[in-house]
């Protein structure tokens, strides 16, 4: 038996340093905008598919399109929450909840009108290769996923705990008004939040297309859990989005080997409504005074 769960399990961990991944730039974005971002799946989706183009048309390896990738949707995060979302938002929360369920129509929608809806997957030398740990066989790129996914986010803990934008987006998330008032670029930080989250996207599509597939509709599944991941860490906790990701890839893995593949979400779903009904806050969250 432990021969079948442990590869299941640290098979669980790889996939769920993704989710962590997705996760925190949603968690980070909410954490300082106190908005859910409705476009986060369409732009991890955009993301793939410029990984997936890098690759088909110029021949540049996914790992190495994380140089280009990251820093464009870095700077494709700041335009949108600058250019759209705070303009036509009008300084009011639920209309930006509206402007990024927009910005989420409009890209699924554009996607399937420029490229179908057929599934784009490429084809590399290493996909295959396995790595043994133990009795688990883990393929190559998950095993690297698994490992650059951590770095992601102890990069993101570095940026806000020792630097000067980290100390302006924790003040910022804390009392805007206050932050106005000692000099803060509130407008701009809130824009440098938002690129730094889309480009987490970016930074997990690079990750997962050596070993995964694209399609316009691809960001939903993912958003879903992410959405999943951030709740049950506890909003805005970003150790709260790394630990609850790996957690449900565990789950996620476990229910699939036992319950069969097609229902491996099941206890995704099963332990995020456990988690509301006795912890409301999430694991890491803190509970309302």
């Amino acid at each position: 038996m432990w021969s079948l769960v442990l590869p299941a399990i640290l098979g669980g961990l790889t996939t769920g340093a993704i989710y962590a991944l997705v996760a925190l730039g949603l968690t980070l974005i909410y954490g300082v905008l106190h908005i859910i971002n409705f476009a986060h799946g369409s732009l991890l989706m955009l993301a793939l598919y410029g990984v997936y183009f890098l690759y088909a048309i110029l021949g540049i390896d996914p790992y190495l399109a994380l140089l280009i990738v990251v820093p464009v949707f870095f700077v494709l995060g700041y335009v949108l929450q600058r250019g759209v979302i705070s303009v036509f938002s009008l300084g009011k929360e639920q209309n930006v909840l509206l402007v990024t369920l927009a910005l989420a129509i409009i890209i699924d929608n554009l996607a399937l009108y420029f490229w179908t809806s057929d599934t784009r997957t490429i084809s590399l030398p290493y996909a295959y290769t396995m790595v043994e740990i133990g009795p688990a066989f883990i393929p190559l790129p998950r095993v690297i996923a698994f490992v650059a996914a951590l770095v992601a986010a102890v990069i993101l803990w570095l940026i806000m705990s020792r630097t000067r934008l980290g100390k302006a987006i924790r003040a910022v998330a804390i009392e805007k008004r206050g932050a106005e008032l000692v000099g803060i670029d509130v407008d701009h930080t809130y824009a440098m939040c938002f690129g730094i989250g889309t480009a987490c996207v970016a930074a997990a599509a690079c990750l997962l297309l050596p070993t995964f597939y694209v399609t316009p509709q691809v960001g939903y599944a993912f958003v879903l859990v992410a959405f999943t991941t951030v709740v049950l860490g506890g909003m805005g906790s970003f150790m709260g989005a790394l630990v609850s990701g790996l957690l449900l890839g565990v789950i996620e893995a476990l229910c699939g080997l036992f319950l069969g593949e097609s229902l491996g979400q099941i206890g995704i779903f099963l332990a995020f409504i456990l988690i509301l009904l006795f912890r409301p806050s999430g694991l890491f969250g803190r509970r309302a005074a």
